[in-house]
């Protein structure tokens, strides 16, 4: 039997919740984290259709990139849209837990999956991000030095890409002399000691750091353990927002609309591009969601494209006009439609985890909010 928290502490690593911006609400919104989990669905939204459709098929838990109760809430009451929702989801016992802008910043995260169904090839990030780290330098008796490591690595210590338990160990002679009011494992008060001692290095994630050092009292034998606590220079990493590639090989600017069109999920309102029609497309950069804020960040990545949704009509003017010919063009797609690859990027991560104990389902439900289109001017 796969528990609730089994599949949230899944999730919470591959999209640690404290990446998500500040305003955001992302975690376990409802559900009991002892209940069992044998159905998951994943959605881009929780709305009526998308709850309905995890109840009707005896779903255990709903994920969804987009949060239920985004805004500050006091109550939900049955009578409330979003509060009904909720009652609805307690009472068939489905459990609802949200990945948004954690999973927007991870490493693979929204716009990986995105990328990818793009064709894109050797992709970075757009705009890197890094936690801030810090290095911790411990003295301990050898015998004791394993011990230490385990309990350091269980409080977030050690923690290096897909590698835990990650620490360097050196040998070496410490000394001390225990002065009145002391009560030392070792020793004795007064004399100078000698102990063959371990050096142990660790990384700690700084939102880590106090859980760390109080793990190090509590496993330490020593009454007053010795240790650097140190600040590291932050480097940048494979996670942060948004992602620049190349394709498989360059094409215009109506040829890669036409294959984003017909790569990503068909919705009312297809896409639209901002630039020369035949302009050479090789290097894209792309981010799900409303990512217009980081166009400047693609063109001084070199891309001649950015793909994003939700751009505003004075910034694309000024991307296409403000610069030279050859520059950067725009393509702005639903919304929806560049978040819900990712869908089946987790859905595919979930399998692999927990095989075939878990059936893992992703919605067809277009939750995109635009329902016509139709072109303007005489047909």
């Amino acid at each position: 039997m796969v528990r609730l928290a089994e599949v949230k502490a899944l999730l919470d690593g591959w999209f640690e919740p404290s990446w998500a911006e500040t305003w955001d609400a992302v975690g376990l919104v409802c559900g009991d984290p002892e209940q069992s989990v044998e159905r998951i669905l994943l959605c881009v939204d929780a709305v009526p259709a998308t709850v309905a459709e995890a109840i009707g098929s005896r779903t255990d838990l709903l994920i969804t990139h987009h949060p239920l109760l985004l805004t500050v809430v006091h109550g939900v009451p049955a009578d409330d849209p979003k509060g009904g929702l909720v009652h609805r989801m307690i009472r068939a016992g489905v459990a609802h837990l949200v990945a948004h802008t954690n999973a927007d910043v991870a490493d693979p995260g929204v716009s990986d999956a995105l990328a990818a169904r793009l064709g894109l090839v050797a992709t970075r990030p757009l705009v890197a991000q890094s936690d801030p780290l810090d290095k911790l330098v411990v003295f301990v008796p050898v015998g004791a030095a394993g011990s230490l490591i385990d309990a350091l690595a269980a409080a977030g210590a050690g923690a290096i890409g897909d590698y835990e338990r990650c620490a360097w160990v050196t040998e070496g002679e410490g000394t001390f002399r225990p002065l009145p009011g002391a009560t030392p494992t070792l020793g004795t008060v007064g004399a100078v000691e000698s102990v063959h001692e371990a050096r142990v290095e660790m990384v700690v994630p700084r939102r880590h750091r106090a859980e760390v050092i109080a793990a190090l009292r509590a496993a330490h034998p020593y009454e007053e353990p010795a240790f650097d606590l140190l600040a590291q220079v932050p480097v940048p990493s494979r996670r942060g927002t948004g992602r620049v590639g190349t394709l498989p090989a360059p094409m215009t600017l109506r040829d890669f609309t036409a294959l984003a069109a017909a790569a990503l999920p068909a919705t009312s309102w297809g896409l639209r591009a901002a630039g020369d029609p035949e302009q050479l497309i090789h290097t894209v950069a792309v981010c799900g969601g409303s990512g217009g804020s980081y166009a400047e960040a693609a063109r001084a990545a070199g891309a001649d494209v950015f793909l994003t949704s939700d751009l505003k009509h004075h910034a694309t003017v000024e991307a296409v006009t403000e610069q030279a010919p050859g520059g950067m063009a725009l393509v702005d797609a639903a919304h929806w439609a560049t978040e819900a690859p990712w869908l089946d990027a987790v859905a595919a991560r979930l399998d692999l985890a927990f095989g075939t104990t878990v059936e893992t389902r992703v919605s067809r439900l277009i939750t995109d909010p635009w329902t016509l289109h139709a072109p303007s001017g005489p047909q």
